[in-house]
């Protein structure tokens, strides 16, 4: 039998450097020198070279003239080193500036190395083999560190949704409530205006607004008739429970969390708790978080009152808009309402779908305010 050749692995994609220059001798030269072994774009200007490094396809590598007509090599290296994206991108610049003012001013505005005409072509073929080196050694590095961190973050943002469960399942609940009211804090965020970063922050975050309801007595926390005076003083203790079992940290993360913890009780005119913040004094996302928990509450079975119709919660969210709720963030959820509905039955309770019956606000926990306070104020 023959044997068969075993296929050839797949040769990795050639490093691409790019040749900036506005002299068309030193083009060929840099290019011929290099093209054997790497894929070459040339650029006669600043501005061509830029948009070339800005591209969907960037080099891994630049040599960069310093005196070219608009901008310069330098100017080029600053913008370079401005962008982000591209920042990472290794500098070398192939000049005929040859004083040691120039090569300092040219290693602080960026460059990784500084290589004086007229050139050595060992010098420049070692130089560029050696810095796409390191800086393939930088990317796998950054890769691993970027995988690692995201690890990590999922870590964290597990163990928040798990303690978020946890409060909610010694209030009776089944813990979809903290994931409906995660995805509802987004969709007003977004409709807020929140850029996707904030967002995300907010959805992992928002789980853990009643955390503090693990230090409440289980008889005041699931008493299902009225709370007394004393019983509710108990009760509102629970957002400044949450900030002190999260803590104070310098994780983005964990600071969010514990600053939801503490504000969503606290309300549009200052009638809040615990410390009866006024308007935007009141965290963003305490704001929002106070939308999204009191919606939940109001549109979901409870062991003290039943579901209420769409309408009907928003009646008390229209009547709650100024004093409890921020005006601006009311406008937010009624342009996300139709996703925060949908997400309302993909994720019903055990019991299951909220059945859309004719129940008056009145229904809510009765409390010693007006029955709207006690729909959005009882249980959120």
């Amino acid at each position: 039998m023959l044997n068969q050749a075993e296929p050839a692995a797949p040769r990795p994609p050639r490093q691409t450097v790019l040749v900036a220059d506005d002299t068309p001798e030193n083009i060929d030269l840099l290019s011929g020198l290099l093209r054997q072994d790497y894929r070459v774009k040339v650029a006669t200007n600043g501005e061509k070279a830029l948009a070339i490094i800005n591209s969907d396809d960037p080099p891994d590598l630049i040599l960069l003239d310093v005196m070219m007509p608009g901008m310069n090599g330098y100017d080029v290296c600053r913008r370079i080193k401005a962008n982000p994206d591209r920042r990472g991108i290794p500098v070398i610049f192939v000049t005929a500036m040859t004083s040691i003012e120039d090569e300092r001013l040219g290693l602080e505005v960026g460059a990784v190395d500084y290589i004086t005409k007229p050139i050595s072509p060992p010098i420049v073929c070692a130089r560029v083999r050696t810095h796409l080196a390191l800086y393939d050694q930088t990317r796998a590095l950054e890769e691993r560190v970027r995988e690692r961190t995201a690890e990590l973050l999922a870590s964290r943002q597990q163990i928040i949704r798990r303690l978020g469960r946890a409060a909610e399942f010694r209030d009776n609940e089944t813990g979809n409530h903290v994931i409906r009211m995660s995805y509802y804090a987004r969709l007003i965020g977004e409709a807020s205006g929140l850029e996707q970063a904030a967002a995300e922050l907010l959805f992992n975050t928002a789980s853990m607004h009643d955390i503090g309801k693990i230090g409440i007595p289980d008889a005041v926390l699931l008493k299902p008739g009225p709370l007394s005076t004393a019983e509710w003083a108990v009760m509102r203790r629970h957002p400044e429970i949450g900030a002190e079992i999260i803590g104070r940290h310098d994780d983005e993360l964990l600071d969010t969390a514990r600053t939801i913890a503490l504000t969503h009780h606290e309300r549009f005119d200052g009638s809040g708790y615990p410390h009866g913040l006024i308007g935007e004094a009141i965290p963003l996302f305490g704001r929002i978080v106070a939308i999204a928990d009191v919606f939940d509450a109001l549109m979901n079975k409870r062991p003290y009152k039943d579901a209420m119709a769409v309408k009907d919660t928003l009646q008390v969210m229209a009547r709650s808009t100024g004093t409890h709720f921020d005006p601006r963030l009311v406008e937010a959820f009624r342009r996300a309402l139709p996703d925060m509905l949908r997400i309302h039955d993909t994720y019903a309770d055990t019991h299951g779908p909220m059945t859309d019956v004719d129940m008056p606000p009145e229904a809510a926990r009765p409390s010693s305010g007006p029955a709207a306070e006690a729909a959005t104020g009882a249980d959120d």
